[in-house]
């Protein structure tokens, strides 16, 4: 299988068994399914890959904390804030980073694709700033909706707008497109 498509799977399952789950179990039953669920994705990553990267495991943390305290209190209210705080903090941190030079997304992107320096600071800024948007259209919809709507926009809004998003970037990673060393050493012009 695709490495990439073994991720995207391995990334959304936890969340397609949530949607599932609440469908047939209620919001308490989805929690817990989801919690194994991202445990069960990231051992099998694991054993797949053998490593784990950071966002993951900090996405999986997320989950069991905010995900036992909505158990243990019997409040939705967690979990909902949970997916706040999570693109809050994505997009603090590669905003603060790039107030302090560091660029945070090219160690999470550096393996997929190489951009100058430019490119890497126009990319964090742009996802910086979506994903406080993001932070923000989530507190938007778990407060202002019903829980069903909520779950059905985490599922099916929130993924294709990453998707169209991380799209949309296309024409930025091939303007800072760095040439290939073998290009490079063979004349060729980059893609």
């Amino acid at each position: 299988m695709n490495p990439q498509l073994r991720r995207l799977l391995l990334d959304l399952g936890p969340l397609l068994l949530f949607f599932a789950a609440f469908k047939f179990g209620g919001f308490f039953t989805a929690t817990a399914v989801f919690m194994v669920a991202i445990l069960v994705a990231l051992a099998i990553g694991w054993l797949l890959e053998r490593k784990l990267s950071p966002m993951p495991l900090f996405t999986a943390a997320m989950v069991l904390v905010f995900g036992g305290l909505t158990l243990y209190l019997k409040d939705e209210t967690f979990l909902k804030v949970k997916v706040t705080i999570i693109y809050a903090i994505f997009g603090v941190m590669l905003l603060g980073g790039l107030a302090t030079k560091r660029l945070f997304i090219k160690y999470a992107f550096a393996s997929a694709f190489e951009l100058d320096e430019t490119g890497w600071r126009k990319l964090t800024v742009r996802w910086g700033v979506f994903f406080l948007c993001l932070a923000a259209l989530n507190e938007a919809v778990w407060r202002g909706t019903s829980t069903d709507t909520w779950v059905a926009f985490k599922v099916w809004g929130i993924i294709p707008l990453l998707f169209l998003f991380a799209l949309a970037q296309t024409p930025l990673l091939m303007k800072h497109q760095l040439a290939d060393d073998t290009d490079a050493k063979a004349g060729k012009p980059h893609a």
